[in-house]
């Protein structure tokens, strides 16, 4: 389609001008074309800002003539209709995309417009009016449709962590401290318990039994009393010079032997 509008020929040579190739050409991107594809398509004041005001003009009279020519209508927009149609559009809809104005005349074609032997330039702005109406309330349903599944995820995902909180809860005070002086001990039982519990050898109270006394024996309490006395190590040091002194008299050499 780009290379339509850049060879050299002005606005009112592709407005005036009949072009089979540009028929065919439009035909070939309106197929499979959807609304989705068209919204994410690129803007016109994208491809003005990209391109230039005189290409995006030229693409438009392009696609306007192509629709024109497509249909067996007598009475339809000249030239001079064709070339303020395509300013009007490139003005009017700035956030839509040229796929948005392909969709909308293929429509007009194929959902059953009645053109009664002429159509006027205001009857081509009311089919494109349409359309983006369809459209918006086409792009609002989805919106609306994906927060509903958002909410629906959300409250699925927050039913599953409910359900699975007692066992993660359960999980966490079944941690064993990895510096627990019986830490070993302790994790062996733990891993006992718990294949007796998915075996089912345990009835459900003895097991809560079982674990609630192994939970318990598993916190270290804090002892001020078993904490070491300052001056302790001191005593400790003179009780073992004390010591070393008395050995050394008694295996120390007699020199008068």
């Amino acid at each position: 389609m780009l290379a339509l509008v850049s060879a050299p020929s002005t606005i009112r040579e592709l407005a005036a001008t009949p072009n089979p190739e540009a028929r065919a050409l439009l035909a070939e991107l309106s197929i499979g074309l959807t609304l989705e594809q068209a919204a994410a398509a690129p803007k016109l004041f994208q491809l003005r800002r990209q391109l230039g005001e005189t290409v995006l003009i030229k693409l438009l009279v392009v696609i306007l003539r192509a629709f024109l020519d497509s249909l067996r209508v007598p009475d339809k927009p000249d030239a001079a209709d064709i070339l303020e149609l395509a300013d009007t559009l490139a003005h009017t809809y700035t956030h839509e995309s040229v796929k948005d104005i392909i969709l909308a005349l293929k429509e007009a074609r194929t959902r059953g417009s009645k053109f009664y032997q002429s159509l006027d330039p205001a009857r081509l702005y009311a089919l494109l009016a349409e359309y983006f109406e369809r459209k918006t309330r086409y792009l609002e349903t989805q919106h609306l449709d994906r927060k509903a599944r958002a909410a629906g995820e959300a409250t699925a995902t927050l039913t599953q962590l409910q359900q699975a909180a007692p066992q993660l809860v359960a999980g966490i005070a079944r941690r064993i401290p990895l510096d627990h002086p019986n830490a070993k001990h302790l994790r062996q039982r733990l891993t006992i318990l718990t294949q007796k519990e998915k075996r089912g050898l345990l009835p459900p109270e003895q097991s809560a039994q079982q674990f609630q006394q192994l939970q318990l024996a598993t916190p270290r309490k804090s002892r001020p009393d078993w904490q070491p006395n300052p001056a302790a190590p001191k005593l400790i040091d003179a009780r073992h010079r004390a010591e070393d002194h008395l050995l050394a008299q008694l295996y120390r050499p007699n020199p008068a032997a």
